[in-house]
């Protein structure tokens, strides 16, 4: 099963026109497996797999935790019918909630119970909402008819390596046929396990995203032998994200001083991997409670779970679709309106970075200081044509505060997008404005509320003619590895 697409990217870029009719009802108005719905439409996990058959270095998982943000993380514990609940509940209030998901706090396939009683209410209670689940995949060939009688018909499965020898520096140990199995052993069951699953989901007309934790110095020279061995057993995505590893979530690698790859590194590794499996590129790695589209979280508006009464309107739900179906129609003949008028023989070949600030619906609709973080997209001119391309998101912290800058936090936002050439904002300050372009980095705002490719293909146009007229000079920044441009006044 492939999405092949131009670009290679099938979880960022790719539209009705390069998918199957039948993958692209799959997967339209599923945020995660389609970067284009992402904009428009939210996704909710329901804690009720506290258990794990398996223990990760990077995992700790935490219960009645709701200040951090990070897989394994729950404020509350669920029961499946609480969990139905919730979900009837905030799809009342969330009419954009397309996708339920189970992912932990532990592994869903070591709870089956609780899952498929889940997943069995579900269907009758809000047949409109897709099903998934997430696991390690160590029990999910023994699952994968349950799964497809419940019509979970999309699947993410965390692989994080194909050889033992690597695996074992991830999992200390792994709990399978009623004995705990540790060292080389133990990867060796596991990674047979996850690849017999994966053939078999594929077998049955199941999605397939692939999680993979990028580990510098353990994985991440690996990670290209991953995505090569999944594409080859039909993995729909792959997603490579980064460690997490602050030591105050006391995880094994985070305790021992693991570090995390930059943003960098994660990009570079990714770049590796184009010609195989698809890339997944705007994952959160959310929290396994969380609620709301990708760059949020709504949860704590959905805690107190026996208070709740929802009254499930499926006509407000099938509206707000119908409304998005017509926003993507306008944003498609915008994109290609706007790639027309740039096309130019003999144009100057470049290819930069361009950070976007957004509140979704796929618009530049974000004012500098409110963003907690920043869309990257990669933009070239090739040939005379300019192309866009998802390249993945950076978090940062909160420059605006209530009115005012926090002047404090503006280096480490320009620091978090210095190898970015522009920056698309709604609206910027005056201050924030001078210290980007102190930095190199065009502040620009005259594409407010426009469509995101709109914005980048109209800047990139423009800034063609002014490399080409002299006006400025083109000039390498940032990360020299992944060959991204800066402009200074010429």
């Amino acid at each position: 099963m492939s999405c092949a697409t131009e670009s290679g990217n099938c979880g960022s870029p790719a539209g009705q026109s390069d998918l199957s009719p039948e993958i692209w009802e799959k997967v339209k108005n599923h945020p995660c497996y389609s970067e284009e719905a992402h904009h428009h439409f939210a996704r909710m996990h329901v804690a009720v797999a506290p258990a794990c058959n398996l223990q990760c270095n990077y995992c700790n998982r935490t219960y009645d935790c709701s200040n951090e943000s990070r897989p394994g993380v729950v404020s509350q514990k669920l029961s499946p019918e609480q969990a139905v609940k919730k979900v009837l509940a905030v799809a009342e209030k969330i009419p954009e909630l397309s996708v339920l998901g189970i992912a932990g706090p532990g592994d869903a396939l070591a709870n089956p119970q609780k899952t498929f009683a889940t997943f069995r209410m579900l269907q009758e209670a809000a047949p409109d909402i897709k099903l998934c689940l997430s696991t390690n995949g160590l029990a999910l060939p023994e699952y994968v008819d349950e799964i497809v009688k419940y019509n979970i018909d999309h699947v993410t499965i965390t692989i994080n390596m194909v050889d033992p020898e690597v695996g074992e520096k991830i999992y200390p140990w792994i709990f399978h046929e009623h004995r705990r199995i540790r060292g080389h052993e133990a990867a060796k069951i596991l990674t047979e396990r996850q690849m017999r699953g994966l053939e078999m989901l594929t077998d049955r007309g199941v999605l397939v995203k692939i999680n993979s934790v990028l580990i510098p110095g353990v994985n991440d020279r690996h990670l290209v032998e991953v995505n090569r061995a999944v594409k080859e057993r039909g993995a729909f995505l792959h997603n490579i994200m980064p460690l997490i590893s602050e030591p105050e979530h006391g995880t094994f690698f985070g305790l021992t001083g693991q570090r995390g790859p930059s943003a960098q590194e994660l990009k570079t590794v990714q770049d590796e991997c184009l010609g195989g499996a698809n890339l997944m590129r705007h994952c959160r790695q959310c929290r396994a409670d969380a609620v709301g589209l990708l760059n949020e979280d709504r949860s704590a508006e959905f805690e107190e779970v026996d208070e709740m009464q929802p009254i499930y309107d499926f006509e407000k739900r099938r509206a707000y679709q119908e409304k998005v179906d017509r926003e993507r129609l306008a944003q498609l003949a915008a994109k290609e309106k706007a790639k027309e008028l740039a096309i130019r023989e003999n144009a100057l070949d470049l290819k930069v970075l361009v950070a976007v600030a957004t509140e979704g619906g796929g618009r530049i609709n974000q004012h500098f200081g409110h963003a907690n973080e920043f869309q990257i997209y990669e933009v070239s001119s090739i040939s005379g044509k300019i192309a866009t391309s998802f390249a993945g998101h950076r978090r940062v912290d909160l420059y605006c505060q209530g009115g005012w800058g926090e002047e404090e936090k503006l280096p480490s936002v320009i620091s978090a997008i210095n190898d970015c050439h522009a920056v698309l904002v709604a609206k910027i300050g005056a201050c924030p404005r001078e210290e980007l372009r102190n930095a190199g980095i065009e502040p620009i705002d005259q594409f407010a509320h426009a469509f995101i490719e709109e914005g980048l293909i109209g800047w990139l146009s423009d800034y063609r003619t002014r490399v080409e007229s002299g006006r400025i000079e083109h000039r390498p920044r940032g990360d020299a590895s992944i060959r991204q441009g800066a402009y200074i006044a010429a």
